[in-house]
């Protein structure tokens, strides 16, 4: 009863919090797509440089906790760029440090799923692609990529899951998602912890539940007439 008693209070300010954290999703999925396919294509690049760079910054963003992430961009970099008259709040505020704090992270694992999709493709569907006189690029583009979709997409769409989960360590620099929206309501009904916490974990649950079943219809898609 009183699980139904906060859903009904406390409604608007639930969906607010959670069109928040789907901003937050969507906005660090398409920035980690982008990272993940610069940094995924360096690492099966025969160039070293370009290697080593991958290498670097999927080690140390995979090596660290997002939390700790998240303040040093959030904190760490106001402090640095303070002498120049940098604030976040002149950008956006914790909203956008947030979401670079979870592009970054989300765009290392990204790199991952995106080698190991293009890598698990037939080696000889590029050699026969340049042999008909397509780019390396062309041929990527026309025949690796569509075909290591079908392979990443399972990976894609747990990594956004994953992403959109991960929102709740954000609450740590002030953003009010789910969580933080939670914990606001929460202090202000303490009485009512188990109940509001319950609520935050069903809104989690719904959208997680939401994207399981996108995934599964968009493979099955993807795979018609394979």
């Amino acid at each position: 009863m009183a699980f139904i008693n906060i859903l009904i209070k406390y409604y608007p300010s639930f969906i607010a919090a959670l069109i928040e954290t789907i901003k937050l999703s969507i906005i660090s999925l398409i920035a980690a797509t982008i990272l993940g396919t610069i940094f995924g294509l360096f690492k099966i690049t025969k160039n070293v440089v370009l290697k080593g760079i991958a290498n670097i910054y999927i080690e140390i963003i995979r090596g660290t906790p997002l939390m700790v992430q998240a303040f040093i961009i959030y904190y760490g970099f106001a402090q640095l760029l303070r002498p120049i008259g940098f604030t976040w709040a002149s950008i956006g505020g914790a909203f956008t440090a947030g979401a670079i704090a979870m592009s970054l992270n989300a765009g290392a694992y990204m790199a991952e799923i995106i080698r190991s999709g293009i890598e698990a493709v037939d080696q000889g569907q590029m050699e026969a692609a340049r042999s008909l006189g397509l780019s390396y690029s062309k041929a990527m583009r026309k025949v690796i990529f569509p075909q290591a979709l079908r392979i990443m997409l399972p990976s894609i769409i747990n990594q956004f899951i994953i992403s959109l989960k991960d929102t709740s360590i954000l609450s740590v620099i002030g953003i009010r998602e789910l969580t933080m929206n939670g914990k606001i309501i929460a202090a202000n009904s303490a009485s009512l912890v188990m109940a509001i916490w319950l609520v935050v974990a069903f809104f989690y649950f719904i959208v997680c539940l939401f994207l399981s079943c996108a995934a599964k219809i968009a493979e099955r898609r993807l795979n018609y007439g394979k």
